[in-house]
């Protein structure tokens, strides 16, 4: 939408007031984390400023799958009271659109005099597209608010935008003697009810959830969200299974008719097991081998990322761990540690790499360490 006003200069320096509100916009998008793939899921709120103080008009977040834009939810619950008005987002609103008015052009006609954002659209095709369409309409700009929560937000668009895979999360329940389990035993009591719901939690912000087979024959999990009020918010279970192997009766395939459950095989895969697996309602997608034999993860992460999945938790496998690690596709690690000990017939957390590749690697900065519990929280987010 084209102005003859004279351009606006941006308004770089924000306030505490700003970085409160972007705060409160950052904590609305982690509540469609998981449900708005494959789009961003943008928080945003609307105020009225005054020397009398401020009023907060309007909040939105992006509906599921993408399809409401937060910033026309918006606009539409705010009606008039728009115009004047200051909007928190947490990425730069969309100059382009393939469908309907782009939101930047949608908060020009609206008359918003002021907009601040956390990040910059990651797509260089689109980046700083939508700030400067704001500003030629001489709408205040104020970018680089809590820039890193909305890098952490938004973490999957980015890494899908940048790297055309999903961000990928590795989450651990590590033992006293550094374990996640015992040889032979499927599951094993490892965290406290705390950590234990923590990530559960987890699994809600997350558009995918990805084991390996042995996890799937030894643990028959189920991967879905038991949590109260999270009914329905469940991740879509991958599964790395280069010859087939997913038994029929597991939990998972019984399953997959409510909840999606895709298995990735290599080339030459049994077609007998392919097909029975496809009859009970699994998606099966075939990967490249890696050099070792096994599925090339950098395929198998690829086609996630054109299949629409921005965030992925990887909660199965010592060697899924160990195989994410050596092939650099670790982008941020959550590990509980708990004070009980395995002891004999303990199996590795990376099944034979030191926890120190994670834990005082110079590639990944620890960004959260709190109780959860009895256990202790640690995250880890790769260093830029």
């Amino acid at each position: 939408m084209a102005s003859s006003r004279a351009p606006q200069r941006e308004r770089n320096q924000s306030t505490e007031l700003d970085r409160r509100f972007m705060a409160a916009a950052v904590a609305l998008g982690r509540r469609h984390s998981g449900l708005s793939r494959p789009a961003p899921s943008v928080g945003a709120i609307m105020v009225m400023k005054s020397e009398a103080g401020f009023e907060v008009i309007a909040r939105a977040v992006t509906g599921p799958g993408g399809q409401a834009q937060a910033e026309a939810q918006l606009l539409a619950a705010a009606g008039p009271r728009a115009k004047g008005a200051t909007v928190y987002l947490t990425m730069e609103p969309r100059a382009h659109s393939s469908v309907g008015v782009p939101s930047a052009e949608l908060l020009v006609r609206a008359g918003v005099a002021h907009v601040v954002t956390a990040i910059n659209d990651p797509d260089p095709k689109l980046s700083g597209r939508g700030h400067a369409l704001l500003t030629r309409n001489r709408v205040v700009v104020t970018t680089g608010v809590l820039a890193d929560e909305g890098r952490r937000l938004h973490a999957g668009h980015i890494a899908r935008a940048r790297f055309d895979r999903p961000h990928v999360n590795l989450s651990l329940a590590i033992s006293a003697d550094g374990c996640i389990g015992r040889e032979g035993e499927g599951q094993l009591a490892i965290s406290c009810p705390q950590a234990k719901a923590y990530t559960l939690g987890l699994r809600v912000e997350h558009d995918a959830i990805l084991i390996g087979v042995g996890t799937v024959v030894n643990d028959d999990p189920q991967l879905t969200n038991r949590l109260p009020g999270c009914d329905g918010r469940n991740p879509v279970r991958v599964i790395l299974d280069a010859e087939a192997r997913t038994p029929l009766g597991a939990k998972l395939v019984a399953s997959a008719g409510k909840t999606p459950t895709w298995v990735f095989v290599a080339p030459g895969a049994p077609e007998e097991r392919v097909r029975a697996l496809t009859r009970h309602g699994v998606l099966v997608e075939v990967a490249e081998r890696d050099h070792a034999g096994r599925l090339d993860l950098g395929d198998v992460l690829f086609q996630l990322g054109r299949l629409g999945i921005t965030s992925l938790i990887s909660e199965g496998g010592a060697r899924v761990a160990r195989a994410l690690i050596e092939s650099d596709h670790v982008d941020e690690a959550t590990l509980t540690f708990s004070d009980i000990k395995v002891g004999a017939g303990g199996v590795k957390a990376l099944a034979g790499l030191p926890l120190d590749v994670l834990t005082q690697s110079e590639g990944f900065a620890a960004i959260e360490r709190r109780r959860l519990g009895v256990d202790r929280l640690v995250r880890y987010w790769r260093a830029d």
